[in-house]
């Protein structure tokens, strides 16, 4: 979920940073237990039960994470502040009760973080909408309704946009991040998008169509879509650091897609794993992370050539990948740490 070109920033004094608890909106800090080292280089620590996706963010230097447990009424969620040195988390966010009579709240599934307003976006799946917070103190700034089964969430800094997915309506939905108004909504009939990438240079947003075997793209002036074909099953998406080339994770087909955007065409397929669910590019090599859930490892793979270069195991059903300053973090749903809790795996791209 996070963006292929980020604005330049002003030096921002991170040791400083004061965690200003709002009323109500967190709870007390979790995740006592150590991190520590598995096999070669990767890193692991326990969260909580139920982790579904991360986002890294650059103002602050932490990584934002979701966690939702059960199905509908779902009493069980957080969004959590995590140190990405130490792995431990800073803050717990609990979401706001949506019905009192059975303690429901606005649980949060997908997430992307915008630095320029220094706020976090949330997919809140069952409830069929987004949210958003403040990174700052947690506070629960606003919830925006109106987007089916949304998915996920990513942010375009430099037009003040924030894009995501309306799986079971087929649509894109696009916010304006400053005053939180929905600006545009592209549908796409029979389709079912879930990843979203968005390419901040040119405004052009892409999202993967799991039911069409497609990627959407939406540039910043499109009154309709660009549909490009891709593998099978698509479920997540990631654009290389130039923004010409796209590369999906194909759930059914258990590999990578890579497509040249200008010709809109697949070059290449990497097999990486059974149930290959989420994808990110790494900026600084030009390489590919895919986690394959059903076969609990993350590929990384060179996609000029279309190889891999090597497979990291992880914990059972791992669900989402953040790379950033070339350190990869998959989140899983193994439930193996302390007291059950699902757990965070780091690791180097390359060694």
């Amino acid at each position: 979920m996070t963006t292929s070109y980020r604005r330049s920033r002003r030096t921002v004094t991170r040791a400083a940073i004061a965690l200003v608890i709002a009323t109500g909106s967190t709870a007390a800090l979790t995740g006592t237990a150590s991190a520590h080292t598995a096999a070669g280089d990767v890193t692991v620590a326990p969260l909580v039960k139920g982790l579904y996706q991360s986002s890294y963010s650059e103002r602050n230097n932490v990584l934002w994470t979701t966690s939702a447990v059960g199905r509908p009424p779902v009493v069980t969620s957080s969004l959590l502040k995590v140190d990405p040195k130490t792995l431990k988390v800073k803050q717990t966010i609990t979401p706001p009760v949506t019905d009192a009579a059975t303690g429901a709240v606005e649980a949060v599934y997908g997430v992307a973080v915008d630095d320029e307003h220094n706020t976090v976006w949330t997919t809140n799946t069952r409830n069929n909408t987004v949210a958003v917070y403040s990174q700052r103190t947690g506070e629960h700034l606003a919830t925006l309704p109106d987007v089916g089964h949304a998915r996920e969430i990513v942010v375009d800094e430099r037009r003040d946009t924030v894009w995501a997915s309306a799986f079971t309506d087929g649509t894109l939905v696009a916010f304006d991040s400053r005053t939180f108004e929905e600006k545009k909504r592209i549908t796409v009939a029979g389709a079912g998008p879930t990843g979203l990438v968005v390419n901040e240079r040119t405004g052009t947003a892409y999202a993967a169509d799991l039911n069409g075997d497609q990627v959407i793209e939406v540039t910043a002036r499109s009154a309709a879509p660009r549909l490009i074909p891709t593998g099978d099953g698509p479920i997540s998406i990631a654009l290389s650091k130039n923004g010409r080339t796209a590369y999906t994770a194909d759930q059914t087909g258990g590999g990578l897609s890579v497509i040249d955007l200008r010709k809109g065409l697949v070059t290449k397929s990497v097999a990486t794993g059974a149930g290959a669910l989420s994808v990110a590019s790494d900026d600084r090599t030009g390489n590919v992370v895919v986690v394959n859930r059903t076969a609990a490892t993350a590929t990384v793979v060179d996609p000029g050539k279309g190889t891999v270069v090597r497979t990291v195991t992880t914990g059972t059903n791992p669900n989402h990948v953040t790379i950033t300053h070339g350190t990869a973090y998959v989140v899983d749903k193994s439930g193996a740490g302390l007291g059950g809790a699902d757990q965070i795996h780091r690791f180097r791209v390359t060694r």
